[in-house]
């Protein structure tokens, strides 16, 4: 069984900065790319930015030279460094991540529950 965990969300000031974590546990054999979405209210999911088991990064051009993605693999976690917040960034954003299992050596797609993101004065 393995788990996505995110944390991080919260209400920030236009203009502010949050970042956001996700660890994945469980029977991992390793992880492959690595990933944040996020769903707006009335509006359908959204990549925001991906990163491969190798660093390569790609990003919406929403939230280029405002956003990082990061992760630590020792440590099975992936990071969104939010900057220059807008109201518009406001959403649910969630963690995917493509992992292979170490009992069935199958990679699957996993997601986290969610976390919320309000940027508001």
């Amino acid at each position: 069984q393995v788990q996505l965990v995110e944390s991080g969300g919260g209400l920030v000031q236009p203009g502010g900065s949050l970042r956001l974590s996700c660890a994945a546990s469980g029977s991992i054999f390793s992880i492959n790319a690595m990933g944040w979405y996020r769903q707006a209210p009335g509006k359908e999911r959204e990549l925001v930015a991906t990163i491969t088991s190798g660093g390569s990064t790609n990003y919406a051009d929403s939230v280029k030279g405002r956003f990082t993605i990061s992760r630590d693999n020792a440590k099975n976690t992936v990071y969104l460094q939010m900057n220059s917040l807008k109201p518009e960034d406001t959403a649910v954003y969630y963690c995917n991540s493509v992992i292979v299992g170490s009992r069935t050596r199958s990679a699957y797609s996993y997601w986290g529950q969610g976390t919320q993101v309000t940027v508001s004065s």
